[in-house]
């Protein structure tokens, strides 16, 4: 089931934030225990009931050199283009504002469904200008209070009503999806054209030029695969070529079909933070990853560089050590043939099974050879462990107190197993359960 794209909407200062973080179900702004990754968090998944759904809080998009109205009109622009449901949340407190009436000139004359949230409502000043909002024109209503908590199931509630009409392609099991994701103008339609051996994609110098994401199935070596392309910005509203985590909404929904994640890296421009946020991305949904450094062909004493990138990236992406790196030129087709053999590799690692009583060795050997360090006393026992899951493979391990689990020793262990089991290309789960405590 595909999920659908929700958006906030709406001018600075009407608690967008605070309805994110109430939606999402906690505070999010980096992700934690991740090394070498921080960011500003504005995309997150919801689940409600028997519903999921991706989450935009436009009012993380930093835009730059950018008037006021500038600044509202894009973000409206974005949700309009890319959301399925919009919520326009408006501030009661202050009551409406001709910005308010900026946003909905946009907003009434889209197909999607908009939901005005009328914010701080637990204000007496917002229970006086609830009825002055109707006037903006829309079906949906709602009162609410991000920061109470006030109206945010009933607000969810509405949000989902349609959700399970939307369906997406379904492709058989024994097929590898892979997505080419990336920040714009890395090569990835270019990339895209190289795998295929055609020009199927549109190919361009300017940045944002593919107008949407494209499956195109094909055989490799006997292998079926599919390839999505998610290219970055759409031909028209040129707005988006300013603002580079607009293409993380694309990312996100491909990062969510795909079973390999394609991070390319632009080999001129180096590694900048934009790739590290949707490396991030890819790393949460659990999605094995290849890295691909691409335009190599601009590259001089090419064996030398190779070396030298290799060890940025290690360092830049210290999230990511397990992933392994191609480097190839779209554009030229060198190395080319390195990239899909990866894919391949990556793929079979993320459905890897370890047996349950390998697995136990090598877990008591791994605490036996380094003792976690007692605490007030107590010391972390290890009783058992299994492999309750796959893509990524997921292991519970059951212990006397979760509470003694230090990150360090989590990642210890980690690197214990992956020193046991081949998971190159693929995150791995740790899942520290009390003894006797169910699974979910």
């Amino acid at each position: 089931m595909k999920k659908p794209v929700v958006a906030l909407v709406g001018r600075p200062n009407v608690g967008k934030s605070t309805i994110f973080n109430r939606m999402i179900g906690k505070r999010i702004a980096i992700i934690e225990d991740t090394p070498g990754v921080t960011r500003d968090r504005i995309y997150g998944n919801v689940e409600f009931k028997q519903y999921q759904f991706h989450l935009i809080d436009t009012g993380g998009i930093d835009l730059e050199k950018e008037k006021f109205n500038d600044e509202i009109k894009i973000q409206a622009e974005i949700a309009i283009t890319e959301s399925d449901v919009v919520i326009f949340v408006v501030d009661g407190k202050e009551g409406i504002t001709s910005n308010d009436r900026v946003v909905r000139d946009m907003l009434i004359k889209s197909d999607k469904k908009v939901i005005v949230a009328i914010n701080k409502i637990d204000s007496k000043e917002a229970k006086d200008n609830v009825y002055d909002f109707y006037e903006l024109g829309f079906e949906n209503y709602i009162e609410i209070s991000g920061e109470q908590n006030i109206g945010i199931y009933d607000l969810l509630t509405q949000v989902t009503e349609n959700f399970c009409k939307i369906e997406e392609e379904k492709y058989d099991d024994s097929i590898i999806k892979f997505s080419i994701i990336g920040r714009p103008n890395v090569g990835k339609s270019s990339l895209v054209n190289a795998i295929l051996n055609e020009e199927r994609a549109i190919v361009s110098d300017i940045a944002g030029t593919t107008r949407d994401s494209v499956d195109t199935p094909f055989t490799y070596h006997g292998e079926k695969f599919v390839v999505i392309d998610t290219a970055g910005m759409r031909k028209k509203g040129k707005v988006y070529e300013r603002i580079e985590k607009y293409s993380l909404i694309r990312s996100l929904r491909a990062i969510d079909r795909s079973d390999v994640c394609v991070i390319v890296i632009n080999a001129e421009e180096g590694i900048i933070e934009h790739d590290k946020h949707i490396a991030g991305y890819a790393i949460e949904a659990g999605r094995a990853i290849v890295l691909v450094v691409n335009k190599w062909d601009k590259v001089d004493d090419k064996e030398e560089e190779m070396k030298k990138f290799t060890t940025l990236i290690r360092s830049e992406f210290a999230f990511l050590s397990f992933a392994p790196i191609v480097f190839l030129s779209a554009l030229t087709k060198k190395r080319i043939h390195t990239l899909l053999p990866q894919v391949i590799k990556v793929y079979e690692n993320s459905k890897r099974e370890v047996k349950t009583s390998v697995l136990n060795d090598v877990i008591g050997e791994a605490y036996s050879l380094n003792l976690p360090p007692s605490y007030r006393g107590k010391r972390l026992k290890i009783y058992f462990s299994n492999q309750s899951s796959m893509q990524p493979p997921t292991f519970n391990i059951q212990v006397n107190s979760k509470g003694l689990i230090h990150f360090s020793y989590k990642r210890y262990l980690e690197n214990k197993i992956r020193e046991a089991f081949d998971f190159e290309g693929t995150p791995i789960v740790l899942q520290f359960k009390n003894k006797g405590e169910q699974e979910l």
